[in-house]
């Protein structure tokens, strides 16, 4: 057998290959592209613009993404300051950042596609089917298949405003130690939406937890750093960077929740904010008419915490007005 000559270099094992769209990474590197998904009858493009960050070690791959709902402006906002922070270049691994996957909804102020089709409940896709089945198509095809984890940052849509927190299918041990790692303010378990990229990335054994915080349309710079932070504490889990921020709150896993609804119609009086506790039958607000006929109180019909608040005055009956979060411990009052 002949002996091993220590002069003679060792052979390291070949690295993986890892390209999006024809496009590689090597070691080390982090390149921006942009992808076409589809042209508009005005030959306007709709693109998806991508920025990979490659670290010289191997490790996890990581998505964050933003904008899959277009009027969801903080979710860019996070992943946006990630990249201009250089938070998104890892020790470790691979990041995949995606401000905006709904373009055409961003630059329409819109939740939705021209179609009226929310790309959220259009995977796995179609690669011949309408825009949002495009764009749902690419991210299944040059995306998932290419990570481990995804955080995917939303917001409260319609009005509403969700306070910062993480949901995700905690009966997934996987899921469970993400979402731990991240620490919002509240996690909730959240079972798949039909169609959604969650359910779709999931099928593939891909684990991706959502962010939400704030509401559409409108940048809330708390929930924006929450959700930096978050994201930051969950890349430190990973190995990923050095940055671990320390959490100045507590976080409650909220075991049910449910929405108080208008019972009447007529306008919206409260002082509550989004994050406070209430207890059960505490009065939370009242619900006027216009011409000062009648002022009907609200009340909690459970101790929680509001999760989620319907900031428009407007009601008309059956409207959500406050989602209320049943935590595991109440808070502690001195």
């Amino acid at each position: 057998m002949d002996e091993h000559n220590p002069s003679d270099p060792i052979k390291k094992p070949a690295r993986k290959r890892f390209a999006i769209h024809g496009v590689e990474i090597l070691p080390g590197e982090t390149k921006s592209l942009t992808v076409n998904i589809a042209k508009l009858p005005s030959h306007s493009s709709i693109d998806v613009s991508i920025t990979i960050s490659r670290a010289i070690e191997e490790g996890p791959v990581l998505l964050l993404s933003g904008g899959l709902h277009g009027d969801e402006i903080n979710g860019v906002e996070i992943v946006r300051r990630i990249i201009e922070k250089g938070l998104n270049v890892p020790k470790k691994g691979t990041t995949i950042c995606i401000p905006i996957i709904n373009v055409y909804g961003f630059i329409h102020f819109s939740r939705y596609v021209p179609d009226g089709k929310d790309v959220n409940r259009s995977f796995p896709g179609n690669k011949n089917g309408s825009l949002a089945a495009r764009v749902a198509y690419f991210l299944m095809n040059e995306i998932i298949p290419k990570i481990d984890y995804g955080i995917d940052f939303h917001t409260g849509g319609a009005d509403r405003t969700n306070y910062p927190q993480v949901r995700a299918m905690l009966n997934d041990s996987q899921n469970e130690v993400l979402a731990k790692a991240f620490h919002a303010p509240f996690t909730l378990h959240s079972k798949y939406r039909p169609k959604s990229l969650r359910q779709a990335a999931g099928k593939r054994d891909k684990r991706i937890i959502v962010y939400e915080g704030g509401e559409s349309a409108r940048f809330d710079e708390f929930a924006i750093q929450n959700g930096i932070d978050g994201a930051l504490r969950l890349m430190h889990h990973l190995g990923m960077t050095h940055l671990n921020p320390i959490p100045n709150h507590p976080s409650h896993f909220i075991k049910k929740s449910s929405w108080i609804r208008a019972k009447v119609s007529g306008l919206l009086q409260t002082k509550l904010k989004s994050g406070q506790f209430v207890k059960k039958n505490q009065v939370v607000g009242f619900i006027t008419d216009p011409f000062g006929e009648f002022k009907s109180p609200i009340k909690a019909p459970v101790s929680g915490f509001i999760i989620g608040l319907n900031n428009n005055p407007i009601l008309h009956q059956g409207d959500a007005i406050m989602h209320i979060g049943v935590g595991e411990t109440e808070p502690q009052t001195s």
